[in-house]
């Protein structure tokens, strides 16, 4: 994740204008470019301001810097992240969430691209958690926040030191896994998903780990009709979330 004093970087018009929309108190500072040409950025500057954000105006090329070579719109916020948490929050995050509970467990999405899709999508499906591997997996980068659209800053995202003691804490909690692999017997519109349950997708290449797919419960995959042996992960996790929505009535 890009920080800078403790804090990260929203880099972008959808990121910041999330932020600033669902939790303005955790914008630190708003950086603006000098003589900018967004009408969009622009706009969010003066929204900001009239929230009593400090608005500080920098050249485009410090603006370059701090985004890493990402396009920033002529935009870039400093945020104090409030929706990140490590696995002794675990319970407290599962009594907030709505039933059925519906958890999204990614096993070590290595393409931050591939990882901010995945996030799009579980805020876009009513996800109330997603749990991710802390290491061997893509963090959460400026290119990750980019490519979610305002998702990283608003889901709930738990890091996992240990993602298999993760899995056994949510069983306990009566939540079933449901793990992907595309040597599942049924498919997931073959398979009961209305419970509460966790959606585990593997990595891109390798799919889940061996320990993580003896957790789990039940395993699915996506039929496939044509000459492609499967989908990028990011398209089958919305496949999966849409299929669990469709079969709860609540999508």
């Amino acid at each position: 994740m890009k920080k800078t004093q403790g804090n990260s970087l929203l880099i972008g018009i959808h990121a910041v204008e999330s932020a600033l929309r669902k939790y303005p108190q955790q914008i630190q500072r708003i950086m603006l470019a000098e003589q900018a040409g967004n009408r969009r950025a622009l706009e969010l500057a003066d929204r900001a301001g009239a929230e009593g954000i400090r608005v500080e105006k920098q050249p485009r090329a410090a603006l370059d810097r701090l985004s890493e070579g990402e396009r920033h719109q002529d935009i870039v916020a400093e945020y104090a992240p409030r929706n990140l948490h490590g696995e002794k929050d675990l319970e407290r995050l599962l009594e907030t969430m709505a039933e059925p509970r519906l958890v999204l467990v990614l096993d070590g999405v290595q393409d931050p691209h591939n990882l901010g899709a995945c996030l799009r999508t579980a805020d876009a499906a009513g996800v109330g958690l997603v749990i991710l591997r802390r290491d061997g997996a893509a963090g959460l980068t400026p290119v990750v926040r980019r490519a979610a659209s305002g998702a990283a800053e608003v889901l709930p995202l738990l890091f996992a030191t240990n993602l298999a003691r993760v899995l056994r804490r949510l069983k306990e909690h009566g939540i079933w896994l449901a793990g992907t692999t595309d040597a599942a017997e049924l498919t997931i519109y073959e398979q009961d998903l209305t419970g509460p349950l966790a959606l585990v997708m593997g990595g891109e290449g390798k799919g889940m780990r061996r320990l993580t797919s003896e957790l789990c419960d039940y395993r699915v995959r996506i039929p496939m009709g044509g000459t492609v042996s499967s989908l990028n992960v990011s398209v089958a996790t919305a496949v999966c979330l849409y299929e669990i929505n469709r079969q709860r009535g609540s999508r």
